[in-house]
């Protein structure tokens, strides 16, 4: 890789552009492209498909051949009926934290008795699309980060558009409109990783675009665009979110069919007590948590309102955090959220975060340098 963009230092090629001199696949072109910007080695650019070029460090860096340690690049390089015939003890296991694209931290779960991330990346490799389902906020977005760093996502909902899946025209700065692929279409291209995250809030007419990709025949028609013939290049693959419960999430059989693998993603309450979330937190969500299992509720909170009062408590403190989550419940559901609160925090009352009267002049904390410019105005 480094050895093709040092010996064009004048030009900016493409994933696909170094695909096709290398033979290799657009997911392993792309993985290695990224470990050379991020190790200084070459430049990115590029406001839409990204673009790749050499600096001063390239040429260098072609000299030396990198052997990198087991596990540090998604597994794309290996042929798919290599990876269905290896044993799990035989691959090293991702138990560790796996820093996301965002920079969080992502801590693997066992699923299948391997690391969750892990079982992904074979699933994929086999071609099996898998389908995440739980309630929001239990971490399913975040597992499919930690599992594919070369992933795109579509946030699905009712608005969604086929165009917004394949791609529509766009006006240019010139005046004229050209035709803007959509993230189905680069994945496709590219060899990467797509989530259709809330796909069930996706009208099924629009969903429909996508299955020729996932089928047999690997290949879409874009017919707003001359009517062009997209293939998906090795690598491509499809994983997709769904929250049952939510007003308007439908799982169509068309949809579920189309997921060989479909998963339950729950929240880890364990996770959440080593995060050093309040313990009694904890255990409100846990009690909350079986009430819904057993159809006494509707909501309890995930691992994400459990990170939400953390920050709170941190910058308000414990009862405006315990206000806040009490406050984000369901209005239905307030009541019995309130009610554990109390119960677990030994305090009297709780009520949602409400602001109060308004504070005297005196009381009111003035932003840096404000009340001595006012003062300065005055005296002249």
């Amino acid at each position: 890789m480094a050895q093709l963009l040092a010996d064009r230092p004048a030009d900016t090629l493409t994933i696909g552009d170094m695909a096709r001199q290398l033979g290799h696949s657009h997911g392993a072109v792309r993985n290695a492209a990224l470990t050379l910007v991020r190790r200084g080695e070459a430049d990115q650019g590029g406001t839409g498909q990204p673009e790749f070029r050499a600096n001063a460090k390239t040429a260098p860096a072609a000299q030396t051949a990198v052997i990198s340690p087991p596990g540090t690049h998604s597994p794309r390089a290996q042929p798919a009926t290599a990876r269905t015939t290896t044993t799990a003890a035989a691959t090293p296991k991702q138990t560790g934290p796996i820093r996301r694209a965002g920079g969080q931290l992502y801590h693997p779960r066992e699923l299948a008795d391997l690391p969750d991330v892990e079982a992904l990346n074979r699933l994929r490799d086999a071609d099996v699309p898998v389908l995440l389902y739980g309630p929001p906020g239990t971490g399913k977005t975040s597992l499919v980060e930690a599992a594919f760093p070369d992933l795109l996502t579509v946030a699905g909902d009712g608005d969604t558009t086929v165009g917004d899946l394949i791609g529509e025209y766009t006006q240019a700065d010139s005046g004229g409109y050209v035709f803007q692929y959509g993230p189905l279409v680069t994945a496709m291209t590219e060899g990467r990783a797509l989530l259709i995250d809330d796909a069930t809030l996706i009208s099924p007419k629009v969903l429909a675009a996508l299955y020729p990709a996932m089928d047999g025949r690997r290949q879409i028609q874009v017919k707003a665009h001359k009517g062009e013939t997209i293939k998906a290049e090795p690598g491509f693959y499809v994983v997709a979110g769904h929250n049952p419960g939510v007003h308007g999430a439908v799982l169509t059989e068309a949809l579920s069919s189309r997921f060989s693998v479909q998963i339950q993603i729950g929240t880890d309450y364990d996770l959440a007590l080593a995060l050093r979330i309040d313990a009694r937190v904890v255990r409100v969500a846990r009690n909350l948590a079986r009430q819904v299992e057993l159809g006494e509720l509707g909501w309890a909170p995930q691992l994400r309102e459990l990170l939400s009062y953390q920050k709170t408590e941190t910058v308000l403190g414990t009862k405006a955090a315990l206000a806040n989550l009490v406050g984000i419940a369901p209005l239905e559901d307030r009541d019995a959220v309130a009610a554990a609160v109390i119960k677990a925090a030994g305090v009297k009352k709780i009520a949602p975060l409400t602001l109060g009267k308004q504070l005297p002049a005196s009381a009111v904390r003035q932003p840096p340098g404000s009340t001595g410019s006012a003062h300065r105005g005055r005296s002249r």
